[in-house]
């Protein structure tokens, strides 16, 4: 695959989180705490529940590098923390936390995400 062609593939999948980027045996994985997620519906259920059940967020980016086979996000996952999140119940608080995804995109879907998140930034705005 050509760098070109991940970046189609990584950036229609950021546009919308869109499962039609994602290969069926995907694994997407929490490296701080070692969550895995396998396949679509499991990845889904991730991604809703940190940007939609636990938060109400968005991931904002500030760099994005791409190669042949692989896409490295760069960014923020910023909202407002509305249900519980790692046994802390919702707070009401605002967060902004870094957030970086190393994608691997072999062909012409995501077969894996290495997810690092600032858990410590995040505990920390949330008051804990």
């Amino acid at each position: 695959m050509s760098a070109e062609s991940t970046r189609r593939v990584v950036e229609a999948y950021l546009g919308d989180h869109g499962l039609d980027a994602l290969a069926e045996d995907v694994v997407y994985t929490v490296m701080g705490s070692g969550q895995t997620a396998r396949g679509k519906a499991e990845v889904a259920a991730l991604l809703d529940h940190f940007y939609h059940g636990a938060f109400e967020a968005t991931a904002h980016g500030r760099s994005l590098v791409v190669g042949e086979t692989q896409a490295v996000f760069e960014g923020d996952f910023a909202g407002k923390h509305v249900g519980e999140f790692a046994g802390i119940p919702a707070t009401g608080r605002t967060v902004r936390v870094p957030l970086c995804v190393v994608y691997d995109i072999p062909g012409n879907r995501i077969v894996a995400a290495r997810i690092y998140f600032e858990m410590d930034a995040l505990r920390d705005q949330l008051g804990r």
